[in-house]
């Protein structure tokens, strides 16, 4: 079963998260938890890919060969924006 890294921002302004799926142009969806909107990410996923061939898909933009990295820089953070929310397991 493949694996799809999501982008989870909290929403300031109506609450909950805003999803994105890394290498899937134009997949966005939200929920009102952390939860409810990793549920509907894989909803979501799921009718991107029904009915697609590799062709279509490709010159859509579609990647999933990509690399994740995480690193550390030590910098300031400016006082009153939101800091990076811990990684989920």
């Amino acid at each position: 079963m493949p694996r799809f890294m999501l982008v989870l921002t909290p929403d300031n302004e109506d609450g909950g998260y805003t999803v994105e799926a890394i290498g899937l142009p134009g997949l966005v969806t939200d929920g009102p938890t952390v939860e409810a909107a990793m549920e509907r990410a894989k909803e979501a996923i799921a009718l991107y890919f029904e009915g697609e061939d590799a062709e279509r898909l490709l010159a859509s933009g579609v990647r999933l060969d990509y690399l994740l990295a995480g690193i550390e820089v030590e910098v300031a953070i400016p006082e009153g924006l939101a800091t990076p929310l811990p990684a989920l397991p």
